[in-house]
This record gives C-alpha cells, structure tokens and sequence, in this order.
C-alpha cells in the first residue's frame, strides 16, 4: 500500500494505491473516487460499536475498500479544508496507540483497531465530546488522519500545552489533563482561549493550525439568514 497526500496543505487529498486484494477502511464520506477494480462493503462492526461511534461525533458505519486482482486506488479526504496526515504504527506492544479527536479520523489499515473510547469529563470539556478514539495495533499498520488548516507533528518532552481545539492525535502513553488557560475563570474567559490540554511525558502530538469552532463562531453571523 501506498499513500500520496495530493493538494497540500489547503485542500488536502489521501490517493491510497492498494496491491491485488489489498484493503483500506475509510470514515463513511470520505471517499472521493475509485477505480472500477475496487469493492467497497459496508459494515457497522456491530450495533453497539456503531452506536459508540455516533455518541462520539462518527458515522455509523465504516467502509471497507479492496482491490481485485489488481492494483487499484481509493481517493479520500476531510470533511474540513485542510491538510492530512499519514500515521505510521509499529506495532510495539503498548507503546504505539495513538488516541485521535473523533472529527480527525479519515482512514486506517484493516489490522488497526479502532475504538471508541469513553473519555470521561476530559474529553467532554476538551470539546471532543463524551468520546475519544483509540489506535490500536500489533502488528505495523497506518492511520490516516484530517486537519482543518495545516498539520503539524509536536514533540512532548516533558511537558506541553496545547489549545484543545488545535488537537488531532496524540500518542496514547501521555498523560495529559484539561485545565484552564488562565488561574481563573474570568481570564479564561476574557482571554478567547478557554481551555487548554496540559501533556506529561515524552511522545508526539499533531495538532491543527486553525479551531473548528472558533472559526465557526466568526463564520456563523457573515451568513445571510435562512429564507
């Protein structure tokens, strides 16, 4: 399997090249073309996990693309204008699962697991809502993942704050916990940044040079009001 990131980093496109009976699994939406020789099937993993991954701002199901007997290619992109990012995974046991902002997810090779993770009150507040995912593999496989704006991997040695709203993965063995940006709530306020996610350990991150609701926030009233 190949990947080529096309387009970067506004309007970013994944082109994913498959070997003969090779396969992709894609967020449902994220595919922009095929080639004839590729089958997609369609497969929820279950109600319960479907379920979880609506709680968690997902689509019910997921899509499975394969190539026949032949190479064939899959084009797939974010739902928001930006950049994306191939993640690699090696595997290791416990030291390779990345967790991701559920709105990031585009694609990931058949051996990664993807779960739906109930966050807590952390996620909730960080702006992902209740849920998080969670990559998992045992063998080397790749995540595919979306920005709204650029991508940029950060490395965590020690300690790092980030905006929660510039998240898009991180590697799962850091500890990280939620806070105000200021000492108290009327700065976090007055301030425009709210809260911040504080990590703790040494591993990447890759967040997202612009916030989705920030923009919406500015975007929201330039709209003319619906007819």
């Amino acid at each position: 399997m190949n990947v080529e990131v096309l387009h970067k980093p506004a309007g970013a496109m994944a082109r994913i090249q498959l070997n003969p009976q090779e396969s992709i699994v894609a967020e449902s939406g994220a595919m922009v073309g095929m080639s004839p020789n590729v089958d997609m099937q369609t497969q929820s993993g279950g109600l319960k996990k479907g379920i979880k991954r609506l709680f968690g701002g997902e689509s019910f199901f997921r899509n499975t693309f394969t190539a026949s007997q032949t190479p064939g290619e899959v084009l797939l992109a974010h739902t928001l204008p930006g950049d994306i990012e191939t993640i690699p995974l090696s595997g290791q046991p416990g030291d390779n699962d990345v967790h991701i902002q559920s709105t990031s997810y585009i694609a990931s090779t058949p051996n990664v697991e993807i779960n739906t993770k109930v966050g807590g009150f952390k996620s909730f507040f960080a702006g992902e809502g209740i849920f998080v995912l969670k990559a998992t593999v045992s063998d080397p496989g790749a995540l595919v993942v979306g920005a709204f704006g650029g991508i940029q991997q950060m490395i965590c040695d020690g300690n790092l704050i980030i905006d929660t709203g510039h998240l898009v993965a991180w590697d799962a063995h850091l500890k990280y916990k939620i806070k105000k940006s200021s000492k108290s709530i009327i700065g976090s306020f007055l301030s425009g940044e709210g809260l911040v996610c504080q990590f703790e350990g040494k591993g990447r991150i890759w967040i997202q040079t612009r916030h989705p609701g920030e923009y919406g926030k500015w975007i929201g009233p330039q709209l003319p009001p619906r007819s």
